[in-house]
């Protein structure tokens, strides 16, 4: 859902948050108190696909060791005083954004809301909540967002939000198919499930920054968004063990001032092109139709040729038990439709998705075995312990994937308690923002 570009600002001030496509705020924290005490590092217990079980709060010596390193887990990061590091790199990140963006600054509040915010119609920041901008000016030597694949008939796959406490039947069902996809990890999440983080980097997927506490970046000043992505780099460095290269902003929610900063990270910011809304049921009247729809409307381009030149990124989220569970449903549609279904990295061809140069991922050709037409960008090759390969075709046949589909699907549509059953858990925030979008439709 876009607003017309032609709207007066007067009316953005009231429309621009409800607007938002992407996920749906704090209702994603589900708080690990602390429990009984796991020294290893080791995966949870994959056979456990029971969502009450599977969140059982833990303590993970390992990070309670470092957890005074970093901002309290589902606030505003800012710098964590003493951390001499940190301020150093963000004195030298901010010198630059003031050299080179210094009219760039702040605008709304944290939760989205832009009452009070004169924006210029032109759009000279690349603000994609105004008018979902990707591309920034030229002059401005900031790189273009990811928002497509460049190989045809290939969904760009990846998941918002984790990790989820109760992902054990998607993981499952995922390492099934030999199905790889791209984690965009909230910080304050992999702190508080850093078993679960880990067992998305044990089994390939490739792991990405959505922040620290999941709010509008570009509400931060320049020292709390340098901290929200920062720490959560750094937190799924302590946890998992990699550095990551990309980051996706919360409700798509970025200009050139948030991008500059990313870069001068080394992450690139990866947006999508298509939108399920899978986290929207039962906010402001979506339903679970409403997002079969919009997953069929990709299925259907696709089918129609219109991604024969190209592939989308579709945006799906590992929020709740729901999101989960229609990712599975809709797999092998998605199958039937798509020739290939990729992780990020891969469909761009980067086989070193992390600044830890010894992990190495591998090359579209490699992941699909497809050695003919594909684009060869990459620099270098996958070690043996490198991603397996899978795709549309080498992930096992249609009816296989709708079978297990069907086991994890039923999975986790038989479980609904504390926020992982069916329907999301949603804020008042949210419902209000739910509520305008509705109104606004």
């Amino acid at each position: 859902m876009l607003l017309p570009h032609a709207l007066p600002l007067a009316l953005p001030l009231l429309g621009l948050a409800a607007a938002h496509t992407g996920c749906g705020g704090h209702e994603i924290a589900r708080r690990n108190p602390g429990g009984r005490v796991i020294h290893a590092r080791q995966q949870v217990d994959k056979n456990n696909v029971d969502p009450a079980s599977e969140c059982t709060p833990y303590t993970y010596p390992p990070v309670n060791a470092v957890k005074s390193q970093y901002p309290a887990i589902w606030s505003s990061a800012t710098l964590v005083p003493g951390d001499d590091a940190a301020a150093t790199l963000f004195a030298s990140i901010n010198a630059t954004l003031n050299q080179r963006l210094p009219n760039t600054q702040p605008r709304g509040t944290h939760m989205g809301d832009w009452t009070g915010v004169n924006y210029p119609p032109n759009d000279p920041d690349c603000w994609w909540t105004w008018k979902q901008c990707t591309t920034p000016a030229a002059d401005t030597g900031i790189a273009a967002d990811i928002s497509t694949m460049p190989e045809p008939e290939t969904w760009g796959f990846g998941f918002d939000d984790g990790p989820n406490c109760s992902h054990n039947a998607l993981y499952n069902f995922l390492e099934e198919n030999n199905q790889k996809a791209t984690m965009f990890f909230i910080g304050s999440n992999v702190m508080d499930w850093p078993l679960q983080a880990i067992r998305a980097k044990d089994d390939g997927h490739q792991i990405c920054v959505h922040t620290w506490s999941h709010q509008y970046m570009t509400s931060f000043s320049n020292e709390q968004a340098f901290a929200e992505l920062y720490y959560t780099r750094k937190a799924i460095k302590d946890v998992i063990g990699v550095t990551p290269k990309c980051w996706r902003p919360p409700f798509g929610d970025t200009d050139n001032r948030i991008r500059l900063i990313a870069s001068l990270l080394n992450m690139t910011t990866v947006l999508w092109s298509d939108d399920t809304d899978d986290w929207k049921v039962g906010i402001g009247g979506v339903t679970a139709q409403d997002v079969d729809n919009n997953y069929a409307k990709v299925i259907n381009a696709s089918k129609a040729g219109a991604y024969a030149t190209h592939g989308p990124v579709v945006l799906n989220h590992e929020i709740n038990n729901y999101t989960m569970g229609e990712m599975i449903k809709q797999y092998p549609n998605i199958k039937a439709a798509f020739k290939y279904i990729v992780p990020i990295a891969t469909g761009l061809n980067i086989t070193n998705p992390y600044q830890e140069t010894d992990v190495t991922y591998p090359t579209f050709a490699q992941y699909t075995g497809n050695t003919a037409g594909a684009s060869s960008s990459s620099s270098s090759s996958p070690s043996s312990s490198a991603v397996g390969s899978g795709s549309a075709s080498a992930a096992g046949s249609a009816s296989g994937s709708a079978s297990s589909a069907a086991k994890a699907s039923a999975s986790l549509a038989s479980k609904n308690n504390s926020g992982a059953g069916a329907a999301p858990s949603v804020s008042a925030a949210s419902l209000l923002l739910g509520l305008t979008a509705a109104l606004l439709i």
